[in-house]
């Protein structure tokens, strides 16, 4: 880790975490980042925790994925679209025109509200683009709408508190939180792009997200598309209880689930990102982004340069964090050299 890092301009406030067949074999962080236990802003790689959440119930059978959303949440505006086309980023419904207010990104049910007044950005189903900021809203109301309970109280339920991870939804450990600096170099993106319609840049003013997710009510409220707090090893420690299960608990989610979603389903132009992108069932494909995975790969980045991972057939798990922002880049270029140094240590 540190012959990677190195070559970095300064310290990110980086964490690595590794579990090798269910044992945790690499815990390691950088100065910067204080000690292993130190949460931060992991912004769209705690999506993560909202797609177990949804193959969970998948498992238990209380959702269909090729149901229609508008079944489970009856004013939903796009009749046709199934819940297998909302998790590969495939509705169209990326932001609202003007963009949301502050006060709505707190609130992921007000997020969905506003949805429901907007024309999607392309026809549904013909096309995919990263839904940043909507995706966990709409899931949300499908989510409510069939158990009564929000995402937020789910992930507790099912996976934070029987697993004791520490990844955060919502009310984190303050005294633990280290606040997300902003990227050393930033990018314009101009505010007619769906990018910025999907990252909330066409409002007035536009979201600037460093200084949102490092706003102690957003971190309290807990908006499941991007707010979530966490550790790499909590990171590590939520897919490790995915895949073999911990103390002495079952695995989350069964390995044909966990198949299904980490199947390609989106691939080729995004057109939020205009990158060649591959998305699975909400997760994203990891074998092509970092050769020497298996197909069976899956996971989610987070603009902070945060990057977690789980590779079922290698018995793998890697989560990263770092608290110095690479917006709009994803996982920070650093993420492949320390997959490649994981994996040859691993053969």
């Amino acid at each position: 880790m540190a012959d990677v890092l190195a070559g970095l301009p300064g310290d990110p406030g980086a964490q690595l975490a590794v579990h090798v067949d269910g044992r945790l074999v690499v815990d390691l962080w950088t100065a910067a980042a204080g000690d292993g236990d130190a949460l931060t802003g992991v912004f769209s790689a705690g999506k993560g925790a909202v797609y177990l959440v949804i193959a969970r119930l998948v498992d238990d059978g209380v959702l269909e994925l090729d149901r229609r959303v508008a079944e489970y949440w009856p004013a939903f505006p796009l009749p046709r679209l199934t819940l297998r086309d909302l998790l590969a980023h495939r509705s169209g419904l990326i932001g609202v025109d003007g963009g949301f207010t502050p006060d709505e990104l707190l609130d992921d049910r007000a997020v969905a509200a506003r949805l429901l007044h907007q024309a999607p950005y392309w026809e549904p189903g013909t096309a995919y683009g990263y839904h940043a900021f909507t995706i966990g809203a709409v899931l949300g109301e499908v989510v409510w709408h069939a158990t009564g309970r929000t995402l937020q109280k789910l992930f507790f339920d099912l996976i934070r508190s029987p697993f004791g991870v520490d990844v955060f939804l919502g009310g984190p450990d303050e005294s633990r939180y280290r606040p997300v600096l902003p990227a050393a170099d930033t990018t314009v993106i101009p505010p007619r792009s769906l990018t910025a319609v999907a990252f909330n840049r066409n409002a007035h003013p536009p979201t600037d997200i460093v200084e949102w997710i490092n706003t102690p009510v957003v971190r309290a409220r807990g908006p499941v598309s991007g707010a979530a707090v966490a550790s790499a090893r909590g990171l590590a420690a939520m897919y490790a209880a995915a895949l073999w299960g911990t103390g002495g608990r079952a695995p989350l989610v069964d390995r044909h689930t966990l198949a299904e979603f980490a199947a390609r389903t989106s691939d080729g132009f995004d057109r939020v990102t205009g990158e060649r992108n591959h998305f699975g069932l909400g997760f994203e494909i990891q074998h092509l982004r970092y050769p020497g995975l298996s197909e069976t790969a899956f996971g989610h980045s987070g603009v902070s340069g945060t990057h977690a991972l789980a590779d079922p057939s290698r018995g793998l798990v890697i989560a990263y964090t770092r608290q110095r922002c690479t917006y709009p880049g994803g996982a920070a270029r650093e993420v492949g050299p320390l997959v490649a140094a994981v994996l040859g240590a691993t053969r």
